[in-house]
C-alpha cells in the first residue's frame, strides 16, 4: 500500500524497544520533562538539530510519544507518522477514530505517537510536530495534531515558514496564544521531535505511516480490517507491561 517514503532503511530492535518501552510505563511515561532549549530571536527550528551520540537506551529515553489510552492496555500501538504525509492524514482522520471507538474507550489499545518529520519535500513537518508538541504543553496536543491534518493542503504548500498559520491554529483549538507562540517561535521540542525521529531511524522505519502492533510491523496501515484483526488476536494473549516480550517475526521494517 502506498506510503510516504525515506530513502535508507535503518536495522530494527523491536525486542529492546518493547522492553524499555514497559519498563517506563511502569514509572509513567507522560511524566518525562524537557527544559524549554536556547531560544533564538523569533526564529522556528524547521529542522532536525544535532544531538551527541546517544546508546540505544538513552535514545529511548530521550524520545517520547504522546499515548491516547491507557498504559494497562494489553495491545499497543506504535505509530510513527509525519503531519505532512497524505497517508498519513488519511489514517488520521478515518482509521484512527474507528480505533479509538472500537478499542481506546474499551481499555483494550494504547496508541503511542512519535513524530517522524520525513524532511526533504516535506520541509515543514519538523515545525508542523514542533508546533503539536506547542501544543501538548497546554494539553491540547490530539486537537491540535487532528487540525493539522484537516488542514494539510492549507499549511503545507506555503512556499515560507507557514508560522502564523500554525498560530492561527492555536487560537481555534483555544490555546494561550502568547504560550503557545513562544514556544513555537524557538527551537523548544527540537531535540525531542529529533529524538523521536532516530528512534524510528534505529527501528527501521522508512515510510509514514509506521504502525507496530505489540512488535509486529502491520503491512497495511490503512486497512482497518487488518488491524482490526490483529489487535482482537493480540488482547487475548498480550504480556503485561513492564515485561519482556519475544522479538517480532517480523525482522526489519523496511
Amino acid at each position: 500500500m502506498p506510503q510516504s517514503r525515506r530513502a535508507t532503511p535503518q536495522k530494527s530492535s523491536y525486542r529492546s524497544f518493547y522492553w524499555i518501552l514497559g519498563a517506563i510505563a511502569v514509572v509513567g511515561i507522560g511524566v518525562l520533562l524537557f527544559a524549554v532549549l536556547r531560544a533564538r530571536a523569533g526564529r522556528a527550528a524547521t529542522e532536525p538539530v544535532p544531538m551527541q551520540a546517544l546508546t540505544s537506551q538513552e535514545l529511548f529515553q530521550k524520545a517520547r510519544p504522546v499515548t491516547l489510552g491507557e498504559s494497562s492496555a494489553p495491545v499497543r500501538m506504535v505509530v510513527f507518522s509525519d503531519y505532512m504525509c497524505p497517508f498519513c492524514g488519511q489514517w488520521a482522520a478515518q482509521v484512527q477514530p474507528a480505533l479509538v471507538n472500537d478499542f481506546v474507550k474499551s481499555g483494550k489499545l494504547q496508541i503511542l505517537y512519535y513524530d517522524f518529520p520525513l524532511g526533504g519535500a516535506h520541509r515543514w513537518s519538523f515545525l508542523a510536530a514542533r508546533a503539536a508538541r506547542c501544543a501538548e504543553a497546554q494539553g491540547k496536543f490530539w486537537e491540535y495534531h487532528d487540525l493539522l491534518f484537516g488542514r494539510q493542503s492549507e499549511w503545507s504548500a506555503s512556499t515560507s515558514e507557514p508560522v502564523g498559520l500554525f498560530e492561527t491554529y492555536a487560537g481555534t483549538v483555544g490555546l494561550d496564544p502568547a504560550k503557545f507562540n513562544a514556544c513555537l517561535e524557538s527551537d523548544q521540542y527540537a531535540e525531542l521531535v529529533t529524538a523521536n525521529r532516530q528512534l524510528g531511524e534505529q527501528l527501521g522505519v522508512d515510510a509514514t505511516p509506521t504502525i507496530i502492533i505489540n512488535q509486529e510491523k502491520v503491512q497495511n496501515p490503512l486497512d482497518y480490517g487488518v488491524l482490526r484483526d490483529l489487535i482482537a488476536k493480540e488482547a487475548g494473549a498480550a504480556p503485561a507491561a513492564g515485561t519482556a516480550p519475544a522479538a517480532p517475526s517480523g525482522g526489519s521494517g523496511s
